[in-house]
């Protein structure tokens, strides 16, 4: 089992950064890849940036250029860095880990944290 805990959402104005921690615990060692994932109000979860373990990073296309995602593998703690916020980025912001084995996907997650940005 992992477990996942989330910081950082909060209130801010257009324009502004806000940046999300996610820190894990348990058998991180068996996760393979560690992602953001964001839900808005009537509109599907969707998956904002991961990072691999070899350290690749992906991001939706929505936010390349203005969202960065790193980590600390000393902490096992990933960051979401969100500068240039949009209204369109109010979502409920959830951490992921994901094992993959044998083509065996186990998805763990966050309890998720707010982020709303005002016009």
């Amino acid at each position: 089992q992992v477990q996942l805990v989330e910081s950082g959402g909060g209130l801010v104005q257009a324009g502004g950064s806000l940046r999300l921690s996610c820190a894990a615990s348990g058998r991180v060692f068996e996760v393979n890849v560690r992602a953001w994932y964001r839900r808005a109000p009537g509109r599907q979860r969707e998956q904002v940036a991961r990072i691999v373990n070899d350290g690749s990073t992906d991001y939706a296309d929505s936010v390349k250029g203005r969202f960065t995602i790193s980590r600390d593998s000393a902490n096992n703690t990933v960051y979401l860095q969100m500068n240039s916020l949009k209204p369109e980025d109010t979502a409920v912001y959830y951490c992921n880990a994901a094992k993959v084995r044998g083509g065996v996907r186990t998805d763990y997650w966050g309890q998720g944290t707010q982020v709303t940005v005002s016009s």
